[in-house]
């Protein structure tokens, strides 16, 4: 039984704090592979222009290459119409059918889970991996887990990960403004934004 990781995201663009993110969850719960997951059209974003799909999948295969445990995915912005987490992990659970599923998330979008769309099928399909930034917050998350263990049944473990100050926001307004992103994106991405004139 392997241990798949899933990291979702717009990845507009991906950056460092991304991949430390994902690699300290591989370390931490001895995930066999990580997947690195572009979203398609989010509900939660689809107001915020963002760039195509082939773009942003691009970005993610480059920055992924040399990790032989991370692997790009396209399985969301294959899927027509909106996406939703639930319908991820139903798939992932067909095509991983005798391996466990661990979602990793930041801690601060635990709180929100119970709103998604079918959160019952979220938790009943695969395990969390809640990133923790902000130890202060600890208890309010151990409530909130209690909460989703006795509601959901959910299978929940907090995840000790390197606060990084970087957001794909931040990043793409450098771009925008002529700033260096330098050591904030590997510099396959960076060569990938330079020479398709993204995010000017």
């Amino acid at each position: 039984m392997a241990r798949i990781g899933v990291l979702g995201g717009t990845f507009d663009p991906i950056h460092l704090g991304h991949l430390i993110l994902a690699e300290q969850s591989a370390d931490q719960f001895e995930l066999d592979k990580v997947l690195i997951m572009p979203s398609g059209i989010s509900y939660f974003k689809e107001k915020r222009g963002i760039l195509p799909a082939k773009d942003r999948f691009a970005m993610v295969k480059a920055a992924v290459a040399s990790n032989h445990r991370f692997e790009a995915s396209d399985l969301e912005m294959k899927r027509p119409g909106k996406t939703y987490t639930a319908d991820t992990i139903t798939e992932l659970d067909k095509l991983y059918p005798d391996d466990q599923i661990y979602f990793i998330t930041g801690a601060d979008t635990l709180f929100q889970m119970d709103t998604w769309h079918d959160p019952q099928r979220i938790f009943a399909g695969c395990h969390i991996l809640a990133a923790v930034r902000n130890e202060s917050s600890i208890e309010s998350l151990k409530s909130c887990i209690k909460d989703y263990e006795i509601k959901f049944g959910a299978r929940i473990n907090l995840l000790h990960t390197t606060e990084i100050d970087v957001s794909s926001t931040m990043i793409r307004k450098n771009i925008s403004e002529g700033k260096s992103v330098r050591y904030y994106l590997p510099d396959q991405v960076i060569e990938y934004i330079v020479k398709n004139k993204l995010y000017l």
